[in-house]
């Protein structure tokens, strides 16, 4: 079974079909080449170990390992001539001595955050190898491998896959790498050591899954290396999280408001920045109890009159209303407002789907 699976083993796919000859093994994710010389990636789990060699690989392997005997050989060995087929090296590309490395975290299925299964990568976005180790610890002193190897140029690996009970184990993540060459001279690259601190409650939020250019889905996404320059983390404050969950008194559940982050991430000229809003409910108040789906649209409305009153004055101003996808009730409330309420006072469209995903609006003050 795929807990004792080893290149050279024979397997048959368990959900799907097809087979063939493991040819590499790396972490979770086997390269099972089929009898057309076609590699096809497959999860360790999904291979069924299968004897069905042929003769003369049978034959093959007991030329590899003679019988042990005390006469002395009459005949010439028989050495095996099939040829070795020389090593691909990776092609390089324009820009990618410039390293980045990125970590991601996938979910199984994003409808069900509660009770899914999610999938980590690295992606070696570089023309360098890079021998490197992921780790996670629930101290500073304490560390669990949880994969080392070697990922190749250009390449997204699997790392593991985990179910929701593991992701309290991922409070500190580390990152560790050597890049490098194989054959040819190239410039010295920094080692790369990071250790990341992540709201592991975020793995069960939606709007924390994000687009990436490096996934097909949202992700939960932490660049390791940023065009060529290791990113630096903030810990988490721990203190700030426990005040966000303390639940208020019933008369005070909408007053007690949390501003949403408002920040500068883009400056224009004439040096007004771009705001970015943020609309999810839990960037609004500190909980949602007592509150029903119309109490929340309603604070997240007013909480987008406020921004645009404040700044309406304000000619060339540019906001970004996050009010993700989902069913697009929030969506529908807002675009309401921007065609009567404020139909003079800005222009709209669509936010950076590169930087923003399908879920924010922006809007430009006249």
């Amino acid at each position: 079974m795929a807990a004792s699976l080893k290149v050279g083993d024979v397997v048959r796919f368990l959900n799907t079909t097809g087979g063939g000859k493991v040819t590499k093994i790396e972490g979770n994710l086997a390269y099972v080449t089929d009898e057309d010389g076609f590699d096809t990636p497959v999860l360790v789990r999904e291979c069924v170990v299968v004897d069905n060699s042929t003769a003369w690989e049978r034959a093959k392997a007991r030329i590899e390992q003679p019988a042990v005997s005390s006469k002395p050989q009459s005949q010439p060995q028989i050495k095996d001539t099939t040829p070795v087929e020389p090593e691909i090296e990776p092609e390089e590309v324009e820009g990618g001595d410039v390293m980045n490395l990125i970590l991601g975290y996938e979910a199984d299925n994003l409808k069900t955050l509660s009770d899914t299964t999610y999938f980590a990568y690295l992606v070696n976005d570089s023309n360098y190898y890079l021998y490197f180790t992921y780790m996670s610890s629930k101290d500073d002193s304490n560390w669990t491998t949880r994969y080392a190897g070697i990922v190749e140029p250009g390449i997204q690996v699997l790392l593991e896959e985990f179910g929701k009970d593991e992701v309290g184990n991922l409070e500190k993540i580390a990152v560790q790498a050597i890049a490098f060459k194989k054959g040819k001279e190239f410039e010295l690259q920094q080692p790369v050591s990071l250790v990341i601190k992540p709201d592991v409650t975020k793995f069960f939020k939606l709007h924390c899954f994000k687009r990436n250019t490096y996934f097909d889905v949202p992700v939960i996404a932490f660049d390791i290396v940023k065009n060529g320059v290791m990113a630096t983390r903030e810990p988490l404050d721990v203190q700030k999280l426990v005040e966000s969950v303390k639940q208020p008194k019933p008369e005070d559940r909408k007053k007690k408001w949390k501003r949403p982050v408002v920040k500068n991430s883009e400056y224009l000229p004439g040096g007004n920045g771009i705001i970015e809003v943020d609309l999810h409910i839990d960037e609004i108040v500190d909980t949602t109890a007592g509150l029903s789906n119309a109490d929340m649209l309603n604070l997240q409305v007013d909480e987008f009159r406020k921004v645009m009153d404040s700044n309406k004055m304000n000619k060339g101003q540019k906001i970004v209303f996050i009010h993700g996808k989902g069913d697009g009730v929030l969506r529908q409330a807002l675009m309401k407002e921007l065609n009567y309420r404020y139909k003079n006072t800005a222009e709209v469209q669509d936010a950076s789907f590169r930087e923003y995903g399908f879920g924010a609006t922006q809007v430009t003050i006249r």
